[in-house]
């Protein structure tokens, strides 16, 4: 990506770019809250945290290590699970 490295802001284009999406995507995120921004400027145009897209970042990293862990617990067998053994 070929941004600033010390920027806090990054464009919607910008963080389509590093996420690979589209930046009607970048927007959707913002309105459902997943990414905070800001609009500035004249015209006003959107302007996303970096860190915001770190903390998006992490929470995705998250979500596939829970959904990985289920997938897993859902393949174990009982026997697996609970042993062979029997009580009575």
């Amino acid at each position: 990506m070929s941004t600033d490295s010390g920027a806090q802001f990054f464009t919607p284009a910008q963080v389509a770019e590093l996420l690979s999406i589209t930046p009607d995507d970048v927007v959707a995120l913002i309105h459902e809250g997943r990414l905070r921004a800001t609009r500035l400027g004249v015209p006003e145009s959107w302007r996303i945290e970096r860190e915001s897209v770190s903390d998006y970042l992490d929470d995705q990293n998250e979500l596939s290590r829970r959904h990985a862990l289920w997938r897993q617990s859902n393949a174990a067998s009982l026997p697996e699970v609970w042993g062979t053994h029997t009580r009575f």
